[in-house]
């Protein structure tokens, strides 16, 4: 076998092992893709509920308005988020918000006793279980994309090709803090 056979050999292996990872790499990034699309359908459900919510404990809680303008800003905030970055912030804000929000029912029991005040609690508890397990799936997704891609020799060619890592949805410290509500 001449010397040449053997430089195309490792020529085609080596096409072969560029289209194998680019294909493996798109797969990855449609697949983070993809779960950062299911949280945005979770919460765009979450934000469709939000104005119902507060309208009917507004009735109920005349004097809470403060509690209610920063659901609604914390909302709007998320709704004018442009990168994935900015809407994972806006997302635990509303999040911290929403807590307080709900913490609210205790002081008022003829809120908490209002069957449609509790049909939406029951949903928007199910949607944030929902959006909880969305981020998480997200997360793995990511994880698996970035670690792809910063592999070697993996992180030549998703250099070449502009490859960038993706932000993982992380909770914040005040998140993690517990709620004070004040009456």
């Amino acid at each position: 076998m001449e010397w040449w056979h053997i430089l195309l050999v490792v020529i085609v292996l080596l096409v072969l092992w560029v289209i194998g990872t680019y294909n493996s790499l798109i797969s990855l990034k449609n697949k983070v893709k993809n779960q950062w699309s299911q949280i945005d359908i979770q919460l765009k459900r979450r934000f469709d509920l939000i104005p119902n919510l507060v309208e009917t404990i507004k009735g109920y809680t005349k004097h809470e308005s403060e509690t209610l303008e920063k659901v609604i800003q914390a909302r709007n905030t998320y709704l004018s988020a442009g990168t994935p970055e900015e809407k994972m912030k806006a997302s635990g804000e509303l999040s911290k918000v929403m807590s307080k929000l709900f913490a609210l029912s205790e002081a008022y029991p003829d809120l908490k006793a209002n069957t449609n005040f509790i049909d939406m609690q029951n949903t928007l508890k199910d949607t944030e279980d929902k959006i909880s397990y969305a981020r998480s799936f997200y997360n793995d997704s990511a994880m698996k994309y970035n670690t792809k891609i910063e592999s070697f020799p993996t992180n030549i060619l998703a250099n070449i090709f502009g490859f960038k890592t993706n932000a993982y949805f992380e909770i914040s410290a005040e998140e993690k803090e517990n709620v004070k509500v004040k009456f």
